[in-house]
């Protein structure tokens, strides 16, 4: 690919992924609120935060923006974002023990012509947790900057007994779909 794409994200886990995909990218932080959106359909809610993050790049010329934004569904409906405090990431966490839930990746291409938005689910599958491994976890400081209070590349490995679908889509990008969207992208932008 020799055209270069911006991706709108702060997180180095998305800049390592979407390395994969081409070297010809380069990152711009996102100016948007995520606290602004209100949704209660996880997927519904992680497709609107990756269009606002992409929005906020602008897209005055055909340079392709890739926004991704990832969110947990709990087993009872709740939406787990980042926990903002230990005390949260506990309960996040003890909420997430012994269940399954959906990791819910919501990712949008856009540039000054076209727009593409979907999203990727996977179920995740976590064993019954120990106090003291939730406790330990939380003192890791990993939980902090990841949807659910956990990064299954990271300490929180050790909680997983499986997983239905796209492994990096629970790390936050997944890869494989993204390169088919920007595939799809380059055929529609030769056509213009």
């Amino acid at each position: 690919m020799g055209e270069k794409i911006l991706l709108a994200s702060c997180s180095p886990r998305r800049r390592e992924l979407m390395a994969l995909i081409t070297d010809a990218f380069a990152v711009c932080s996102p100016d948007f609120d995520e606290s602004s959106i209100r949704e209660k359909n996880p997927e519904k809610l992680a497709q609107l935060l990756s269009g606002h993050k992409a929005k906020s790049i602008s897209c005055k010329s055909e340079t392709l923006v890739i926004a991704a934004d990832t969110v947990v569904a709990a087993p009872d409906g709740s939406i787990f974002g980042k926990p903002r405090d230990a005390h949260e990431a506990s309960a996040m966490l003890h909420a997430l023990s012994g269940k399954k839930h959906r990791v819910i990746t919501g990712v949008t291409l856009l540039d000054g012509k076209y727009e593409d938005t979907f999203c990727v689910v996977t179920d995740v599958y976590f064993r019954l947790l120990e106090e003291t491994e939730i406790a330990a976890y939380i003192s890791s400081g990993e939980p902090f900057d990841k949807a659910g209070g956990y990064g299954i590349q990271g300490k929180a490995a050790l909680f997983v007994e499986r997983i239905d679908g796209d492994y990096f889509n629970v790390v936050g990008f997944p890869v494989s779909s993204v390169y088919l969207a920007v595939q799809k992208w380059k055929a529609q932008a030769e056509q213009r």
